[in-house]
C-alpha cells in the first residue's frame, strides 16, 4: 500500500535528527529503494522548483547504518508513489498525498515498521541554509538596487520594491554557503516596464547590492519559518527582521536562525546576450560568523 499520510517534517525548525517508522517501501529505480518515514529531519529536493539541493545524511536501522544518496518527494493518490520528476503536480495540490522518499541502495536492511534514527550531516545542512538565507537577501537587495529601472508600475517583493528577481528568475541554486540566479531580460519584462540599461554597469550594482546586504546583516535580525502545519505539503514563509520591516517569502528550505550567523554576503554579476535579450547571472557568497 502506498503511505495514507502526509510525512511529518521537523527540518523546518532546524532539526539535523529525528526518529521515525518506515511506513512504505519502494522500488525507485537506477539501483535504488525509496523509504518512507512518517517523520523526518531529511530536506528533500524539491521538484517543482529544486533550488536547495537535498540533505546528506544516514537511516540508522537494528545498529547498521544506511547511507542516504538521495531525497526527493514523493506523491501519490493512493494507488501509485510516484517521485522526484514523475511526480506531476506542485507540492500541496489537493488530492494527493505527499511525501519525503528516502533514496537508499538496493539491498538495503529496511522494511515497512522499522524503527529508524535519521541523522543529518549538520555541516552541510549550515552551508546550504547560509546560502539560502543569503540568497533571499540578495534577491531583495537587487530589486531595490533596480527599483528605479521601471517605467511602469511592476508587481512588488516582500518588501514593496519591484519584483525583478520574481519576474526574471530562470533558475536558483542554493549552494554551501551561496547561491548562483540566473535572470532573463528580454522583450516580457521589458514590456512590463523594465530598463535594461540599469544594467550596463554590473560593478557599481554588486556594490549597491552589497551595501544594502552589509547593512542588513549587521543589524542581525531574528529569522525563522512559519508553517500552517507540520507535513511536507503545508506551506511554510520565510520571515526575517530587517531594519524598519519584515520581509515575508514562501519557501520550503532551510535557513540560518539570525542574521548574526552571518559576518557577510557579496555578490558578483555577470550577463551574456542570448537569443532573445540578456541573461544575467548573480553569484552570492555568504561568510558565517
Amino acid at each position: 500500500m502506498t503511505p495514507a499520510d502526509g510525512t511529518v517534517v521537523t527540518y523546518p525548525a532546524g532539526a539535523t535528527s529525528s526518529r521515525g517508522t518506515v511506513v512504505h517501501v519502494a522500488d525507485a529505480g537506477d539501483g535504488r529503494t525509496a523509504v518512507v518515514l512518517d517523520e523526518t529531519a531529511f530536506h528533500p529536493v524539491d521538484t517543482a522548483w529544486p533550488d536547495q539541493p537535498a540533505d546528506r545524511g544516514t537511516l540508522g536501522v537494528g545498529g547498521a547504518e544506511i547511507v542516504v544518496v538521495d531525497a526527493v518527494v514523493g506523491a501519490t493518490q493512493g494507488d501509485t508513489l510516484l517521485l522526484g520528476p514523475d511526480v506531476p503536480v506542485r507540492t500541496g495540490t489537493e488530492g494527493w498525498t505527499f511525501v519525503v522518499a528516502h533514496l537508499v541502495d538496493d539491498g538495503a536492511a529496511v522494511a515497512a515498521g522499522d524503527t529508524v534514527i535519521v541523522t543529518v550531516d549538520a555541516a552541510n545542512r549550515a552551508a546550504l541554509s547560509a546560502g539560502h538565507t543569503a540568497c533571499h537577501l540578495a534577491s531583495l537587495a537587487l530589486d531595490a538596487a533596480l527599483a528605479g529601472a521601471w517605467r511602469k508600475d511592476a508587481p512588488t517583493d516582500a518588501l514593496g520594491a519591484p519584483a525583478f528577481d520574481a519576474l526574471a528568475i530562470q533558475e536558483s541554486r542554493i549552494l554551501p554557503d551561496g547561491s548562483r540566479d540566473v535572470y532573463r531580460i528580454g522583450k516580457s519584462l521589458r514590456r512590463k516596464g523594465f530598463d535594461p540599461d540599469a544594467l550596463a554597469d554590473l560593478d557599481a550594482l554588486a556594490a549597491q547590492v552589497d551595501a544594502q546586504l552589509a547593512e542588513w546583516i549587521a543589524a542581525g535580525g531574528a529569522v525563522r519559518i512559519e508553517r500552517d502545519g507540520d507535513t511536507l505539503a503545508d506551506r511554510r514563509t520565510w520571515v526575517c527582521g530587517l531594519p524598519g520591516a519584515e520581509a515575508r517569502i514562501p519557501c520550503g528550505g532551510t535557513h540560518v536562525a539570525s542574521l548574526r550567523e552571518l559576518s557577510a554576503a557579496t555578490v558578483a554579476f555577470t550577463s551574456a546576450t542570448v537569443e532573445g535579450g540578456l541573461e544575467l547571472v548573480m553569484t552570492t557568497t555568504a561568510e558565517r560568523a
